[in-house]
């Protein structure tokens, strides 16, 4: 290797200052500045290529020749900065210009999606009865024959059993047949005062006409504490409809029968010149408590429950419940 004097080097370190400031000058992307500065400046590159060439040096023309080199790197490292600030600002630029919003621009249309009747009249309902003080609870569809008959005061042998048409599945369960299983897992979990709904999914082994249909939704409303009477059921139940209604209806309860509740009674209201059956109720009955672990003597409670469909089709009119399962969105664009 040819030794170079102190002045050759710094001749050297001027005309690589030079070539170098110019050619990051004209640099037009990230990637070819971070290349420049590893050729210039890097642990191989031209730099200290040429500070390699200090060592041949004495002693007194070393610190020159260093101080020289010191001005070189500050510059190049000054042009590089520059370049970076100007070629990141370039390209948010480029950015920005590319996001920007033309808003002469004709918009584009969205369909806006629609709550389903039957999801409107449930949240309606569950509204209400939040709005009463009543919690929302739920329970599993698939259930057991304990909680959805045995406990509810329906032995194997009863005759209420006919009244609902229940899907057996292999292993013994069932798919329910109403919602009422939700109230003794709830009661079998917490102590009274208590006041739910239990809005669901249910099933019946039903041929689908305008009015009936194999699944279908329910609301159950409990409540239990202390000296709870029919009274206090009526009440509730009034309340409910007027709130539902919009309006306060004449309402009558006929005397029925209901296994899990004792009186029972089916409540009509009269709504547009006629008499509308819409719900079931009644006081528990003392064996439901007892299987949930209540004392009769102590606690009572009532109970109602209503179908969702029915509900939904005289709130808007419908006159086939299939048309609540068909997905049309020729019927669904009215709700």
């Amino acid at each position: 290797m040819t030794t170079l004097s102190a002045s050759e080097l710094e001749t050297q370190l001027q005309d690589l200052e030079q070539a170098a400031v110019q050619a990051i000058g004209g640099v037009a992307a990230l990637d070819e500045l971070e290349q420049l500065r590893v050729s210039y400046l890097g642990k191989k590159g031209q730099l200290s290529q040429i500070l390699r060439g200090m060592g041949k040096l004495s002693a007194e023309e070393r610190p020159r020749v260093g101080e020289a080199a010191n001005k070189v790197k500050e510059a190049l490292q000054t042009s590089l900065e520059q370049a970076r600030e100007r070629l990141e600002t370039a390209e948010v630029g480029a950015q920005l210009a590319a996001e920007t919003l033309d808003v002469t621009m004709p918009g584009v249309s969205r369909p806006l999606g629609r709550v389903h009747p039957l999801n409107s009249t449930i949240d309606r309902v569950t509204e209400i009865f939040v709005g009463l003080g009543y919690t929302v609870a739920e329970g599993p569809e698939m259930e057991s024959d304990y909680y959805n008959f045995e406990a509810l005061n329906i032995p194997a042998d009863h005759p209420a059993r006919d009244m609902q048409d229940t899907l057996y599945l292999t292993d013994g369960n069932l798919l329910r047949t109403h919602t009422s299983p939700v109230q003794i897992r709830y009661m079998q979990a917490h102590q009274p005062p208590i006041r739910i709904i239990a809005p669901g999914r249910v099933y019946r082994r039903d041929t689908v006409d305008a009015t009936h249909s194999a699944v279908f939704h329910q609301v159950e409303i409990l409540a239990v504490d202390k000296g709870l009477t029919f009274t206090d059921l009526k009440g509730t139940l009034q309340e409910f409809v007027r709130q539902m209604f919009g309006e306060v209806l004449p309402m009558q309860f006929r005397a029925s029968y209901f296994p899990f509740t004792e009186p029972s009674a089916e409540v009509d209201v009269r709504w547009q010149g006629k008499w509308l059956e819409v719900l079931g109720c009644g006081m528990v009955d003392p064996n439901v408590l007892k299987a949930v672990g209540y004392d009769p003597e102590v606690y009572t409670g009532f109970a109602a429950g209503l179908g969702v469909e029915r509900f939904a089709m005289v709130l808007h009119q419908i006159d086939d419940i299939r048309r609540l399962y068909s997905s049309d969105l020729r019927f669904l664009r009215q709700f």
